[in-house]
């Protein structure tokens, strides 16, 4: 029985997607076993209860479900600590406390992957004139981009430690609104390692958003002074309805600590009225939510490859985040992918995706989701800046099922025009 009106070319062409990809959803499943054993292992490690759960008040003194969520949090992400609340607002947000944590007045940030995501450019003080941005407490930018291959330059993030006036060093490991790929794990350990060599005082923060549970490993497993995230993304499972992590170096998750409180109060205060249930049934989701994405990912890559849509990457190539790029050309093509995975949500599936103008951005973008959280980027959407070529960025999907669906929905828009 069929519930949607979808052709029998696109159902046809779905079935070939499906055969063609049944080696990367091995992969997938594997990676997604092995991140499953490593949070379940952190869960009974820290003696997680139900007494974890329940919610607090006031000043949040002695909150039981904060301080094991942290404990858990930073095992989980093989780091020394975490700093895991409701109160970030967004990724940016625990990114942006993290960047403050990483450097001082009068050092430099060098981004080493070339320029970082739109809303990052307000934070550092390249666009705007922000009061509380890095340029605005005499933090200076530099950058080195990515070679044409893709892969860090090395030699160069080395020549501008070398010159001294690092304070460190940003890497994004998702690709933002461009076709290069996502940095592996084991490229940010190369960096590290490099860095390191040259001058160990320099700290090293890696963006992580979109990346939590890809790999095997993590940021915090190959020498990652700092890393940040958002729990609306990967490490929440679909189930945490907002909030951010920052994990690290213990020193340095302090000082990121003190930046969202206040000095001398840190990570030691704060209640959550709701209690932190969500959280953790987020956590222990997330290995298998992630893997969902992934393979909802890797099938719209080869369904919109079979159709003559360039993708980035390809269906059969490595991944290290849970990003999907199609490049359309023309912005009507790009505007009707994202109407079909609008239709394809169980939330506000009738709305009409239409590209405008959205804080941190300076150019019209169109957003497709049809989520439980608003904005959650785990569940299926679609977005892309209406400029030159016209990418669109898919990420998410609770379910392969219903992201399959989803992807189906848009192919069928596109092949009707």
């Amino acid at each position: 029985m069929s519930y949607f009106q979808i052709t029998d070319k696109i159902r046809e062409l779905s079935e070939q997607a499906m055969s063609d990809i049944e080696q990367q959803f091995k992969l997938i499943d594997k990676t997604a076993q092995t991140n499953t054993e490593k949070v379940l292992a952190a869960f009974q490690r820290h003696n997680v209860s139900d007494t974890c759960f329940a919610p607090t008040s006031g000043y949040g003194y002695n909150d039981k479900g904060r301080e094991v969520m942290d404990l858990v949090f930073a095992d989980t992400m093989s780091s020394q600590y975490a700093l895991v609340r409701t109160g970030f607002v967004n990724g940016t947000h625990a990114i942006t406390n993290a960047l403050f944590a990483a450097l001082r007045p009068g050092q430099t940030l060098l981004a080493a992957t070339g320029l970082p995501y739109d809303t990052l450019h307000g934070v550092i003080g390249l666009t705007g004139n922000y009061r509380g941005s890095l340029k605005d407490y005499d933090m200076s930018y530099s950058q080195v981009d990515l070679l044409e291959c893709g892969t860090p330059d090395i030699d160069a993030i080395v020549e501008t430690v070398r010159e001294g006036g690092i304070g460190a060093v940003l890497i994004q490991r998702s690709r933002g609104y461009s076709s290069r790929r996502a940095v592996t794990v084991k490229e940010i350990g190369e960096i590290c390692k490099a860095v390191k060599a040259v001058d160990s005082s320099v700290n090293i923060f890696v963006d992580n958003c979109y990346g939590e549970f890809v790999e095997a490993i993590e940021p915090g497993d190959v020498g990652v002074d700092i890393f940040a995230g958002s729990l609306i993304k990967g490490p929440g499972g679909g189930l945490a309805p907002r909030g951010g992590y920052i994990c690290g170096r213990e020193d340095l998750v302090d000082a990121a600590a003190y930046r969202l409180t206040s000095p001398g109060i840190g990570g030691d205060s704060g209640a959550s009225p709701e209690g932190y249930r969500l959280y953790f049934q987020g956590l222990f989701m997330a290995p298998h939510t992630v893997a969902q994405a992934l393979k909802t990912a890797v099938f719209c890559a080869r369904l919109l490859e079979l159709l003559g849509y360039k993708t980035f990457p390809k269906f059969d190539e490595f991944r290290s985040d849970i990003v999907q790029v199609v490049q359309f050309g023309e912005p009507s093509a790009l505007e009707r992918f994202c109407r079909g995975i609008q239709k394809g949500a169980p939330v506000d599936s009738y709305v009409t995706p239409i590209p405008s103008d959205m804080p941190g951005y300076d150019y019209p973008v169109i957003m497709a989701a049809g989520a439980f959280v608003q904005g959650a980027t785990i569940e299926l959407s679609a977005d892309g800046p209406m400029r030159e070529p016209y990418n669109a960025y898919l990420q998410g999907g609770l379910t392969f099922e219903s992201g399959k669906l989803g992807i189906m929905l848009a192919a069928g828009l596109l092949d009707s025009r």
